[in-house]
């Protein structure tokens, strides 16, 4: 490890952080930058420089990375890159700290579902007491006894558990690795019992990431396992539900509806908008559709940013790092 180390901040998420990551750091680098915006040379000579990058997926033809030991990931998916993709022992780590604001985005939007307080005021606003009797009119749900099952006991599992056990909801799981059943769990059990969760629960949360083995998981053969009135959320990766089968079930009504915020296409790096299915799942009236947005919130990304610096200290320091990946084998 050279004296100085040096940090190549890579992109426009990361480049902008230089002056706040100087500041937070405790140990002392040299560090570059460079942004989509400016001719790929800058990149190519710079990251040969490298000792640890802050970025996420680069597009262009990398030159050979022989110093580059650490990969930090500013966000947390990965399914982009590989141990194929780094110089052999090179590091990848990834970042967490998503995990509370995405758990209260669930929070919500099952209330939403539940009590419909957005469609209630448009409602009074528009149509004031429209004959009724204070107190009379149309019920709406709760949460209180239902019984939530999460596809994915990791970090976002684990927080949404704790505030759905808040509101008196029974919490289930299911995880690709077997373990006994933490609180508050009722059970916690392998992907085997997939079935046996779908059945159970009047919402399906998809938590976990998109991996060889997760694409595809949901498909027609397992919507078809939920309740009539389920409704399925998901906050993983939009490939982990099949795209046709999940429209086909909500447009057809085989079940009670979906919560939707990681979806099929996005814009591509030349910044072309598409729409985020083939399907118009924006026709259906039993889905809440959100711009892949549950996880933003200034707070996050502080405590993102937070973690990305003591993680680049540990490495200066020659410590154990958090959240390793894979190490590199190119």
């Amino acid at each position: 490890m050279p004296e100085q180390p040096t940090l190549f901040l890579a992109g426009r998420m990361t480049a902008p952080r230089v002056a706040s990551l100087t500041e937070a750091l405790t140990t002392d680098w040299k560090i570059l930058s460079w942004t989509e915006d400016e001719p790929f040379a800058g990149f190519a000579e710079q990251v040969q420089q490298a000792d640890a990058i802050v970025a996420g997926r680069v597009h262009g033809a990398w030159p050979p990375v022989p110093n580059l030991k650490l990969y930090q990931i500013p966000f947390t998916g990965h399914d982009w890159i590989g141990p194929q993709d780094v110089p052999s022992g090179c590091v990848v780590c990834n970042t967490f700290e998503h995990e509370i604001t995405i758990a209260e985005y669930v929070l919500g939007t099952m209330l939403q579902r539940e009590i419909g307080i957005a469609a209630a005021d448009q409602r009074f606003r528009s149509r004031g007491w429209d004959g009724r009797i204070a107190g009379t009119g149309e019920n709406h749900g709760e949460l209180f006894g239902k019984t939530i099952g999460i596809v994915g006991y990791g970090h976002i599992g684990v927080e949404v558990a704790r505030r759905a056990r808040a509101f008196g909801m029974r919490c289930i799981a299911v995880t690709r690795t077997a373990r006994p059943a933490p609180e508050p769990l009722a059970w916690l059990d392998t992907l085997d019992a997939l079935e046996r969760l779908l059945g159970e629960s009047d919402y399906v949360l998809i938590s976990m990431p998109l991996a060889d083995n997760t694409r595809g998981l949901i498909d027609t053969a397992q919507l078809a396992q939920m309740k009539p009135d389920g409704v399925i959320i998901n906050v993983g990766r939009g490939r982990i539900i099949d795209e046709g089968a999940l429209y086909t079930a909500l447009a057809e009504n085989r079940i009670g509806g979906a919560i939707i915020d990681v979806w099929y296409d996005y814009p591509g790096p030349d910044g072309v908008d598409r729409p985020p299915s083939q399907y118009p799942f924006q026709k259906l009236d039993n889905l809440i559709m959100t711009p892949h947005f549950s996880a933003r919130s200034a707070a996050m990304r502080n405590r993102r940013w937070a973690f990305v610096a003591a993680n680049l200290d540990r490495f200066a320091r020659g410590e154990l790092l958090q959240n390793i990946c894979f190490k590199g084998a190119g």
